[in-house]
């Protein structure tokens, strides 16, 4: 394949050859290479000013990044043979962690397939495809996924926002096999059903995997209040783990039937109370009733989505955060998450510590989480560092 070159200013190279993947517009000789030139999804050759070759880039010519590098040795472009071996690379990681099929198979950028992400339920995959270089070679990921893991169906859950930016359509669409609208998956020995169809992202959130894990050691014989609970991970995990009662609070019908059916498929229907509505209503609620709580898990969606909203977004986290540790017994444990990447963990510590202090309260931080292993960080892109779970113990000002 003859690629086009695609020539960066002087010394804008710094960064990419620092280990960085991203390429902004601003850092292109407009002059030599017009992004004006180029049709989203292209790939080509990436230069120094010098004319001396980066790597192969995927081309998005409206965006601000503009280009991702997709190989630093220009003999690979993306195609099938790349995406095989890519995925193979993932797979390694991903097979000598986990006993079970059920993880994030393609993280992006961080397994080196920036806009692909993939999601594994057993014989099942979700992919998301975010850049127009994936929307592309679709077919190509297609096959090389049936190659690599032979799997009974692939859907394209392709309806989320971040297709917006590259000029792409949403749609939902089963790419290869039969992909049923729930599926099979284990998470820390408890199984649950995810519905790929209908449900949230991929159906499922693998990158709270660990910090769920973490609630073995807190709940059991505990009463617990799942906030935000979508179709029970952290709840009918904390019941599974030998919990007294669980409350899962959302707003979403649809997400509580998911609660009830995975608390049933584990045996622990009878431990669970579903809650449906806005979750600070059901918090005032709840308080007004008097009920309390030995464990809180509020886990959000993001608060945070750009910059912008960076002042009201901590107060939301705030607000929840304080509510969540009024419904807390005089020792409780409280387990408050971000997914917000412009949230710092330290923004979020900060945040408990006000909150706690606001109440009149101690508190004391025991363990700190991040997003699981299925989810890497690339050391040079910090926005793939997204999850924060801060466990605290909240006691009395005394």
């Amino acid at each position: 394949m003859s690629l086009p070159s695609l020539r960066l200013k002087a010394n804008a190279e710094r960064r990419l050859r620092a280990g960085h993947l991203w390429v902004y517009s601003n850092e292109v000789d407009v002059a030599a290479t017009p992004l004006n030139g180029f049709q989203p999804g292209d790939q080509a050759i990436l230069e120094m000013a010098n004319g001396k070759p980066l790597g192969i880039v995927g081309v998005s010519p409206n965006n601000l990044i503009c280009a991702r590098l997709l190989s630093r040795d220009t003999g690979h472009t993306l195609d099938k043979s790349l995406l095989v071996h890519r995925i193979q690379v993932a797979l390694s990681l991903r097979e000598r962690l986990f006993e079970q099929p059920c993880y994030r198979l393609v993280y992006g950028d961080s397994d080196f397939l920036p806009g692909l992400v993939v999601d594994r339920f057993g014989d099942h995959l979700v992919v998301q495809l975010a850049s127009a270089t994936m929307e592309r070679n679709k077919d190509a990921v297609i096959e090389a996924l049936v190659q690599v893991l032979k799997p009974r169906g692939i859907l394209f859950k392709n309806d989320s926002a971040a297709r917006d930016a590259e000029g792409l359509e949403r749609y939902v669409d089963t790419a290869f096999g039969v992909v049923p609208g729930w599926v099979d998956l284990e998470e820390n020995g408890v199984k649950f059903q995810a519905p790929v169809l209908a449900g949230q992202k991929t159906g499922w959130f693998y990158d709270h995997r660990l910090n769920r894990a973490r609630l073995a050691g807190y709940v059991k014989g505990k009463r617990v209040l799942d906030l935000f609970s979508y179709i029970g991970g952290w709840g009918v995990q904390a019941a599974a783990f030998g919990a007294s009662e669980v409350f899962c609070v959302d707003a979403s019908a649809f997400a509580l039937d998911g609660v009830e059916r995975n608390a049933a498929l584990n045996g622990v229907a009878e431990k669970v109370t579903c809650v449906e509505g806005d979750v600070f209503a059901a918090l005032k609620e709840l308080k007004a009733a008097e009920e309390r709580f030995d464990v809180v898990v509020a886990d959000p969606p993001a608060f945070i989505k750009r910059k912008k909203d960076l002042k009201n977004g901590e107060a939301a986290y705030r607000r929840l955060n304080e509510m969540a540790m009024r419904m807390l017994n005089k020792d409780g444990i409280l387990v408050s998450a971000s997914c917000s990447m412009h949230l710092p963990e330290d923004d979020l510590q900060n945040i408990l510590l006000q909150s706690a202090r606001h109440l009149d309260r101690n508190i004391q931080l025991l363990e700190r989480g991040a997003q699981g292993p299925d989810h890497p960080v690339h050391p040079a892109i910090p926005e793939t560092r997204y999850i924060k779970s801060l466990t605290c113990r909240i006691l009395p000002n005394a």
